[in-house]
């Protein structure tokens, strides 16, 4: 998974790329983003922006639902599944304002879900927050990098997760779920505190997103989602990552 390296300018990294057909919000996302040091590409249909994304990997995809030339969620799957673009970040930049669209969006991996109208300034700070996401937490003194969970792989300072040796793509909000939950086991967080510690002062996230990511963090470490070894549900508290128990000495 890969990011800006923190302290660098934003106009010296890869470009945002902006899929959005209605000409003036076009521009007004392109003169917000670039007033504040970014890299736009701006995109008023599908057409090309998989291919282009493909020979210059995006810093950011900000994408619209509906846009000539296909649908911005259906390119948001097949950018989840490309193998070399499926960690990029996704956020959507849509008149679709109902929580059953937002879920919808989280749900195929986009990392926010921005409905119009929107304040500029708003659309910027959202934009930090996501990227923010995708720089590697700083090392706690005497903490592992590493953890090493049964076939789980998580890797802080990568942020890679494997899976019996495989690497498992996340998207950085997906992987900073995992990292925080396997990193405190045994505990129950409610999904408010989840919202704290891992998006912090993004309060437009609401606590069915929580649900949204931790659906599809099983998905990716569980054999069994609906049967979850790992990553388990409190009804009415929250959620808790268990540690697999030791063997039983007396049983030898």
């Amino acid at each position: 998974m890969s990011a800006a390296t923190p302290g660098t300018s934003p106009a010296t990294t890869a470009p945002v790329f902006v899929l959005e057909d209605d000409t003036d919000i076009n521009r007004l996302v392109q003169y917000q983003l670039e007033a504040n040091g970014y890299t736009v590409r701006p995109y008023f249909a599908i057409g090309s922006i998989l291919r282009d994304a493909e020979q210059t990997r995006p810093l950011l995809f900000l994408l619209d639902v509906m846009v000539p030339g296909g649908d911005g969620m259906d390119l948001c799957r097949r950018l989840r599944a490309h193998p070399t673009l499926s960690t990029v970040p996704i956020i959507f930049l849509t008149a679709r304002a109902s929580e059953n669209d937002r879920v919808r969006g989280l749900e195929l991996g986009a990392d926010d879900y921005i409905s119009k109208p929107f304040a500029p300034r708003e659309l910027v700070a959202r934009v930090k927050a996501v990227l923010r996401r995708f720089e590697p937490a700083p090392a706690v003194s005497g903490e592992a990098a590493v953890l090493q969970i049964e076939a789980l792989e998580i890797d802080s300072g990568a942020m890679q997760l494997r899976v019996a040796g495989d690497i498992v793509p996340t998207t950085a909000t997906e992987f900073r779920l995992l990292d925080y939950l396997a990193r405190h086991p045994g505990r129950v967080f409610t999904r408010d505190q989840l919202l704290d510690a891992v998006w912090g002062d993004a309060r437009f996230v609401t606590p069915r997103s929580v649900d949204v990511y931790v659906r599809r963090i099983r998905e990716k470490i569980e054999r069994d989602p609906e049967e979850p070894h790992f990553l388990k549900t409190l009804r009415g508290a929250g959620y808790r990552f268990d540690l697999p128990k030791p063997p039983d000495a007396s049983a030898a």
